[in-house]
């Protein structure tokens, strides 16, 4: 795969006032789309010149355009704004963003405001916006990028990034990948690839053939390496890979069933359950030494571990109770805790990089819920439910969730279909994530541009 090269060569700020953290514009980050904040994201404008290297470089119409059309995507997908439509603009780019006639924008119920220039500069592409209070009449934020043509896209998912921390607080997401299965197929003989795009649908690639089963991929906190399982003649084994080399490793072969391996916050672990002798506990293995230590020692089935962000503690679903439940240990096996206490059973726990709380899957009467506890097992909230959806996976910001949900089939698997879907911690803003064929089990990134 080959390496994405992206160049930060020139990034300064244009004006940001030191004394506000926040936005003057205040997005209520906890009401999902209730009010979702009504914001203008007007054409980057293009010079003549630029307009014919870029049309002869990446066989685009309007670079500005495109990218602006990323930005409004992206926040309109969010939940929390609503991009209004381009054809109640009064003010043509080039203008709008030198001096924006706030009253014009006031006029069609704009409060916040993104313009943009786009020049092509010695093979480089360069990528000026600003973001204005329209209400209060006053630029907000202004920076400059310069990058290769080809990571156009990725200008546009930095920008929604700034212009989402100016206006909730919290750091965005939409610079980030997500890895999942993609799946091809009647249920009964599925061919499943590991896959990888941008958050957003788009640069879909393929990482393995499809020739082994692949299961359970999970980034790397720290950066764009991938462990997942996968069966080599019908033996499991935990894999390595590095997604912007494709060097891939067998990290250790198990002479029983492994299950679900995760890294932890530094990435210089990976942690996963490993059945042997008809049970079932946690262990860790140290990447650098490979050196294996075992966590959990119960006769019961322990199993989905997933690290707290500071490594100090581990959540686990365990049937040590009589049916399945979320636990929670430190990080050396000791002090373990059940918190999960409602009805049903309690599966796929994963710890939100906040730290704050812990998604998890739950079955009850049927039906298949992804919801959220916070890490003492109160406050649960169930948030999406459905005839099958498991494995949620967070985003960076610990804002969003996604997860993976099967439709019926009959007998003979015709008619099924796994697709990947999101949803925030309101519970409100659930969304279909595009995808080339069917999905399963993701796993998001952290930001690509940290």
């Amino acid at each position: 795969m080959n390496k994405i090269r992206f160049f930060y060569i020139l990034i300064f700020l244009l004006f940001l006032n030191p004394k506000t953290s926040f936005g003057l514009i205040e997005v209520d980050i906890t009401r999902g789309n209730l009010n979702p904040l009504p914001i203008a994201v007007s054409p980057l404008f293009v010079e003549i010149k630029s307009i014919k290297a870029f049309q002869n470089l990446l066989k685009k119409k309007n670079v500005g355009e495109d990218i602006a059309t990323v930005v409004e995507k992206n926040l309109k997908s969010s939940g929390l704004f609503n991009p209004l439509k381009k054809e109640a603009f009064l003010q043509k780019p080039d203008i709008a963003h030198l001096k924006p006639r706030f009253e014009d924008w006031s006029l069609i119920k704009a409060q916040a405001l993104i313009t943009g220039e786009v020049k092509f500069e010695n093979e480089k592409l360069r990528v000026e916006f600003r973001l204005w209070d329209v209400l209060a009449g006053k630029e907000m934020m202004a920076l400059a990028f310069t990058t290769v043509p080809e990571n156009w896209r990725r200008v546009g998912h930095i920008i929604t990034d700034k212009v989402y921390q100016r206006l909730t607080g919290e750091k965005g997401y939409f610079d980030t990948r997500i890895i999942y299965v993609s799946e091809e197929g009647p249920k009964t003989n599925r061919v499943k690839k590991l896959a990888i795009m941008d958050q957003d649908g788009f640069n879909t690639k393929y990482l393995t053939l499809g020739n082994e089963l692949v299961l359970t991929p999970r980034f790397n906190p720290t950066n764009q390496m991938v462990t997942y399982l996968s069966y080599f003649k019908n033996l499991p084994r935990v894999y390595l890979l590095d997604i912007e080399t494709g060097v891939q490793e067998v990290v250790g072969d198990f002479p029983g069933m492994t299950f679900a391996p995760r890294f932890s916050p530094d990435g210089k672990k990976i942690i996963m359950s490993f059945a042997k002798d008809g049970n079932s506990d946690i262990y860790t293995m140290d990447l650098e030494n490979r050196i294996v230590e075992k966590i959990t020692n119960h006769p019961s089935i322990d199993t989905s571990p997933s690290f707290s962000p500071d490594g100090k503690y581990i959540c686990f679903n365990s049937d040590r109770s009589g049916y399945q439940q979320i636990y929670v240990m430190k990080s050396d096996g000791s002090k373990v805790k059940r918190i999960s206490f409602g009805k049903g059973l309690y599966g796929t726990p994963v710890w939100s990089p906040r730290g704050d709380l812990i998604a998890f899957t739950k079955l009850h009467k049927g039906k298949f819920y992804i919801g959220v506890m916070r890490v003492d097992g109160s406050g649960e909230r169930l948030l999406t439910e459905n005839y099958y959806q498991e494995a949620p996976s967070w985003s960076p910001n610990g804002r969003v969730l996604i997860f993976y949900r099967e439709t019926k089939s009959d007998s003979e698997g015709r008619g099924f279909s796994a697709k990947l879907w999101s949803i925030d911690l309101t519970g409100y803003n659930e969304r279909l994530v595009d995808t080339e064929t069917d999905a399963s089990d993701p796993s998001w990134s952290s930001l690509l541009s940290e």
